[in-house]
Parts: C-alpha cells; structure tokens; sequence
C-alpha cells in the first residue's frame, strides 16, 4: 500500500450568519481556497493533480452543482481535473480527505486536492414540489440552513429532536453541567484568540478581500470573542427547554460561512509539491449510532481510527474535536479519557465557527500543523455529524522527537 500524506493546509477566516463573507458565494469562497493552495505550491504543474474532492452539507443554493467541480473552474485549474463533492453534513470535509487518502494508498492518486466549503448565510428556503397540480391548501418553506427539514414521517420522533434537543439528552446521559458547558466554551474563546495573537493561524488562513457588496476584508475569524468568561456565557439564557436546559448560544458553536482546503499526496507529492510533508495518514474510523446521539459517535470512531492507526490514547499528543457543542465534546473526552489540555489547544469550533463542510478540513490542517509546532507524534482529527455519525483520522508526525 502506498502511504498518504498531509502536505498543506489553509481555510479562509470564518464569518457569523448573516456577517462579513454573507455576500460572497460558497463556489467563490472554494475558489478562493483552491487558488490559495496553488500559489503556495508554485512549481506545481496543475495538470498532474489528480483530482478535488470538496465536502459541502446543504447543496440546495449556489453550490449545487457540484462545488467541486465549479470552484476548480472557477479557480482556472485546467477542465481536464476532475472534481467531485461529498455530503456527509458536518463530516463531509473530513470525509473528502479520507477518501482522497484512499485513492493515494491504493496507487489511484499521488496528489489530491480536498476541503469544503459552507455559506449558512446563503443557504435557501426551499418549497417543495406539490404531488398534483394547482393544489389548494397553503404551502409552506422550509430552511435549508441547518437541521432536519422535509422529514419523511416514517421516521421516529426520538430521532428527529432538534441538535440542541438532542445535546441535552446526552449531557443528561453523560451528567454534564452547565457550568462544565461554561468553563470549556470560555477556555475555546480565550485559546482561539490566544492562538491568532501568537500567531499559529498566519499558514493557516488565507484573508478574504472584500467584494463589491461589502467594503470591509476579513482578516480573522469572526466569533472569537477574547473577552468570554464563565460568568458572562453563564448569564445568557437556554435556547432549547424553556425549563431545565443549559444549551445556550454561549456553550454551542455558532453558525458560519467559510472554505478550506488541503493538499494529500503519497511520496511523490513532495516532488510534484516541492514541500515536506506535514503529517502522515495513520488511521481512518467512521462510527454510527442513534440519531439524537450523534454528538458521542466520534468516540468510536475514533477508538477505530486509533486501533487501524496501530496505537492507544495514552500515546495521542494533540486532539482536534469539532466542537458542535460543549457538552457534546465533553461526552466524548470524558469517555475518551484523554488530558482536556491536548485537546483544541488553538481554540475550537465553538469560538471559530462551523460552517458545516469546511469544518473537517479545518480540524485536519490544523492537527497537522499542531503536531509540527508541538513536536508531537500522533493526533487524533475528529468530528460529530447529525443524524447519528461520527469520523476521525489519526495523523502521524513522522520527524517528532519526543
């Protein structure tokens, strides 16, 4: 088999809903990251990449048809590269890259070109066609943001509660309190903003320079908040359950727009690159179990990933989880049972954001690039996914010394 590796990685900062990248189109913000991987590869001969494979969740706006495909036009590459785009909802990036790997270790590929993209701001409502003609009753939208929509009602109603539904449940499950919620989602803000002053993101994000709509350029992520503290997400109030709830907008990550991208390639990709790998694709898991438990499927998934990867926890030096909500990363650490300082050392999702398919990239590149700065051997990159999934890759820093 041949061997896979993480060459490079970059995303754009990650906007609020409705913030500074909502009037950019999700297909320009992966052009963007394409061309950015690019320019960073610059004895690269376009022609010789393999293939892109981009994650996106919604699919129902103006990514539709195939973002990867249209960004790498977009982007100028050559129409000879093929692209295809993965829905795995918040795993779908994620998913792109173990998949891309795949094709390297079984000698399809020597270079390929993943990521993901998401713009929340710019996913629509959507009517749904009628069964017949001209029908009388009232019609009604349904939005394509986030969450169930269009459910078939043979589906069981346990299962289809609403994310934050479903976080409660399991912190119920697990015995998390609100305060635990509290503490972990204030520690995200503070290491994020942390990371972006010491500089950790300056190869990692690429700023996106304003459009004609907006005239402001978005240099770093959009929801770190340097000032968050226990005391102050403790006085916002619960979104879900009007009585007994502690899911807040404060412990849950919030809704964003962005992209990201990475270079994979086996052995010859540092030629065809001129670069170093960064980290080397040890393991890959993916995990399933009840829908409204989604948040603790990285556990297994992980556990798999590990066991493939040749190794156990007590050997994992950095973690990167996606932080879909802070009780759902705390199920899965507790079970887990891993050191909370490994795990988001630069922030996670809660304070930088989850726009849906870029996500998985971004937990990718960043535990690579982590491991390099760390001198850390091995990693753990890991994600929840609604409707009850889980994934994770171990990634192996081959030139650590410790």
């Amino acid at each position: 088999m041949t061997t896979s590796y993480v060459y490079d990685a970059v995303r754009t900062p990650f906007a609020k809903i409705g913030g500074a990248l909502a009037s950019h189109r999700p297909d320009d913000l992966a052009a963007l990251v394409i061309r950015t991987m690019v320019e960073r590869a610059p004895a690269l001969e376009t022609s010789r990449i393999d293939e892109v494979v981009f994650g996106n969740a919604n699919g129902a706006g103006e990514e539709n048809r195939n973002v990867a495909r249209m960004a790498t036009l977009l982007a100028g590459l050559p129409t000879s590269i093929p692209g295809t785009t993965v829905n795995r909802l918040c795993g779908s990036s994620l998913d792109a890259a173990m998949i891309a790997s795949r094709q390297i270790e079984v000698d399809e590929a020597d270079l390929m070109l993943v990521g993901g993209v998401e713009s929340m701001s710019r996913a629509p409502w959507v009517l749904p066609k009628t069964e017949r003609p001209f029908p009388m009753q009232d019609l009604q939208l349904a939005n394509s943001t986030l969450g169930w929509r269009l459910v078939n009602p043979e589906m069981p109603g346990e299962w289809t509660v609403s994310l934050g539904e479903a976080t409660e449940q399991l912190r119920e499950k697990h015995g998390i309190t609100r305060e635990e919620q509290d503490e972990f989602s204030a520690r995200s803000h503070q290491l994020a903003a942390k990371a972006w002053d010491e500089g950790r993101y300056d190869d990692l994000v690429v700023p996106v320079a304003a459009n004609t709509k907006r005239g402001t350029d978005v240099p770093r992520d959009e929801t770190v908040r340097a000032d968050s503290t226990v005391e102050s997400l403790a006085g916002l109030r619960t979104v879900f359950r009007a009585a007994n709830g502690t899911v807040t907008a404060g412990n849950a990550s919030p809704m964003n727009d962005g992209a990201s991208a990475a270079w994979l390639g086996s052995e010859a990709g540092a030629d065809l690159l001129g670069a170093a790998p960064l980290a080397r694709i040890a393991g890959r898991g993916a995990a399933a179990n009840e829908p409204q438990f989604f948040g603790e499927a990285p556990v297994e998934a992980a556990n798999t990933a590990l066991r493939r990867a040749g190794i156990t926890w007590d050997r994992v030096g950095a973690v990167e989880l996606n932080e879909a909500f802070a009780a759902q990363s705390l199920a899965c650490l507790r079970q887990w049972g891993v050191d909370q300082d490994i795990v988001n050392a630069w922030g996670g999702a809660i304070a930088i954001g989850h726009p849906l398919g870029a996500s998985g990239t971004r937990v990718l590149g960043t535990l690579a690039r982590r491991l390099k700065a760390e001198n850390r051997r091995w990693g753990v990159a890991s994600l929840c996914i609604g409707v009850g999934q889980g994934l994770a890759v171990v990634l192996e820093n081959e030139e650590a010394t410790e």
